[in-house]
């Protein structure tokens, strides 16, 4: 038994971080349910055992049992739907990487596209100015969006940046752009 002077001790789901007795209204029951299982056999066995489930819907009327067991459907359905959403949306998403030359043979290297993986771009920012010490500044694009301009032809140093630091961010995502003024184009507008 628990000492009365340190009070209870609770548990907390490695997945939503709420009490497991909550984890339903987290929005990620299947995979609090996975790790409840393997972290305390016990808890999951009191919570989610059919034995409970059982004791748990007994008192309520048959049109109730039927709307908790709609609303569990209907919940995991979206649940699901919204992961299968931000999974197509990391698949889809490109860091692009693109070399922009601004005079004679100066550079600067913008990267774009960081935001959709969950990345801090001031924090990013601040990372690669560090590795390459050089200027790297987040500024925003006339689309909307925004991107870190970083100081120097970095961009082959960045990609493998990326992807060493970030492992979030898969390999086929990234995409190098290489933006070079044409001599012909730069004369007829001079």
């Amino acid at each position: 038994m628990a000492d009365p002077a340190f009070g209870r001790q609770v548990a907390y789901c490695g997945v939503c971080t709420l009490p497991p007795e909550y984890c339903e209204y987290g929005g990620t029951v299947k995979k609090c349910q996975e790790w409840l299982q393997k972290s305390h056999p016990d808890m999951y066995a009191r919570i989610w055992s059919p034995e409970a489930l059982e004791a748990a819907t007994a008192s309520l009327s048959v049109e109730a049992q039927e709307r908790a067991a709609k609303d569990a459907k209907k919940k995991a359905a979206k649940a699901e739907a919204a992961e299968q959403k931000q999974a197509d949306k990391l698949a889809n998403s490109v860091v692009t990487i693109k070399r922009i030359e601004r005079n004679k043979r100066k550079f600067v290297t913008a990267v774009s596209g960081l935001e959709a993986f969950g990345l801090d771009l001031k924090k990013v920012a601040k990372d690669f100015g560090k590795k390459f010490a050089t200027g790297s500044s987040v500024t925003k694009v006339p689309s909307g969006g925004e991107e870190i301009v970083v100081q120097g032809d970095v961009s082959d140093e960045i990609e493998e940046f990326l992807l060493e630091k970030y492992k979030d961010i898969p390999e086929d995502n990234i995409e190098l752009v290489d933006d070079k003024k044409s001599k012909k184009a730069a004369a007829a507008a001079g």
